[in-house]
């Protein structure tokens, strides 16, 4: 049994079709009630909801706040079963539900929707923190633009909500026009300041959920409780990830083939989950910093192969993606057992390596070096004790 319940409009109706029955629902506090009061008939049933992470979001969440199962469907995947039927990826409710139903049927892996954890808390917290970095830098500009008109030269450099406010009080206004300006600096220095205390505020609630979630992310140099939210927040359950190739191929770390006959050729990939790739991005760039990383380390040595900067970065991210990936299949083994029989692939354990090293008990960009591994069995007497065997 198949029900199709989706939300793609701006309406946001929500359509359940199946072989023998449809019914059409208005959005509304009632919306998961009236489908499921009318999908009684059939006790064993599987609802697909199109963007079950995007504008289906609330839908398939109230759907499994139920008990029902609910399968997410990507939304391009039901366009290429409407390309690939009619030639065209023209959509209506009736259309749609069908596109989703043979998507969802046909698909190898089926990605079931759960109920929101802690990563859906530092998902809301992380988009939070960068929504007022943006607002914060619109203001800082304005304000600098203000400046330029009433100090010659303006201010050379990034302003504070304290500097702007003692170069303030050093101008005297000599126009009605300056007056205004000055005013409208006033204003801006306000809006800096209540931006500057809000993402305070966000960045501890944010550095809070981080160490609620137990992740060990924050053990790698560079990455910190901003960057760790960014990326647990993006990545989600990472059991949706077979491998560590796949989590880099959804972060846009590992690069497209483009080869034609007997060329061999990779460009980067401008594909995958940005903000997810702009976390890995600043990690890198934070290792490259500073000379006693390794990942400086690394850095240096593909130069030294001949490597541009920008291409040796590239290679950089893709090491730290697959460290990240293992950190992350480490914490859900030791933290969410259950995780492992969910779909997309299995959450595994931290014995997953890359051709960098990228096996947790091995020392890469800044974790700590692990100690010995020491025998377990007595030593008899009279016997040299064993010699530490080194970790694997």
């Amino acid at each position: 049994m198949l029900l199709l319940p989706t939300g793609l409009h701006q309406r946001r109706s929500a359509l359940g079709r199946s072989r023998w029955g449809q019914v059409q629902v208005l959005a509304s506090a009632s919306q998961a009630g009236q489908l499921i009061e009318w999908a009684r008939a059939w006790p064993e049933r599987t609802w697909a909801v199109e963007g079950a992470t995007g504008l289906g979001h609330l839908l398939a969440q109230q759907l499994v706040a139920a008990g029902e199962a609910v399968l997410d469907v990507q939304p391009k995947l039901a366009a290429r079963v409407r390309l690939l039927e009619a030639g065209n990826t023209n959509k209506n409710d009736a259309n749609d539900a069908r596109s989703v139903a043979v998507a969802v049927l046909r698909s190898a892996t089926r990605r079931e929707v759960t109920t929101e954890d802690q990563a859906a808390v530092l998902k809301v917290w992380s988009k939070r923190y960068r929504d007022l970095g943006r607002a914060r830098t619109q203001v800082a500009c304005r304000l600098h633009a203000v400046l330029c008109e009433l100090v010659p030269g303006g201010f050379g450099k990034e302003i504070t909500a304290g500097q702007a406010a003692g170069l303030l009080q050093a101008i005297t206004p000599s126009s009605p026009a300056a007056r205004a300006r000055c005013e409208l600096a006033a204003e801006f220095l306000a809006d800096l300041r209540r931006l500057d205390a809000q993402r305070r505020d966000t960045r501890n609630k944010l550095i809070a959920a981080v160490r609620e979630s137990g992740t060990t992310l924050t053990q790698i140099f560079g990455v910190g409780p901003v960057i760790a939210a960014a990326i647990l927040g993006a990545t989600g359950h990472v059991c949706r990830f077979g491998n560590q190739d796949r989590f880099a191929a959804y972060n846009g770390t590992a690069p497209i083939e483009v080869s034609s006959g007997g060329r061999k050729i990779h460009r980067l990939s401008l594909r995958g989950n940005r903000r997810l790739n702009h976390a890995i991005h600043m990690a890198a760039v934070t290792q490259i910093r500073h000379a006693h990383s390794d990942g400086r380390a690394y850095f240096e040595k593909k130069i030294a192969e001949g490597k541009t900067g920008k291409e040796a970065l590239r290679a950089l991210k893709r090491q730290l993606s697959d460290v990240i990936y293992a950190r992350l299949q480490a914490d859900a083994a030791r933290g969410a057992p259950a995780q492992a029989s969910g779909p997309g692939g299995q959450s595994g354990n931290g014995s997953v390596s890359s051709a960098a090293g990228s096996h947790p008990g091995r020392r890469l960009f800044g974790q700590a070096t692990p100690g010995p591994k020491l025998d377990p069995t007595p030593t008899p007497p009279g016997a040299r004790p064993a010699r530490p065997q080194p970790a694997a």
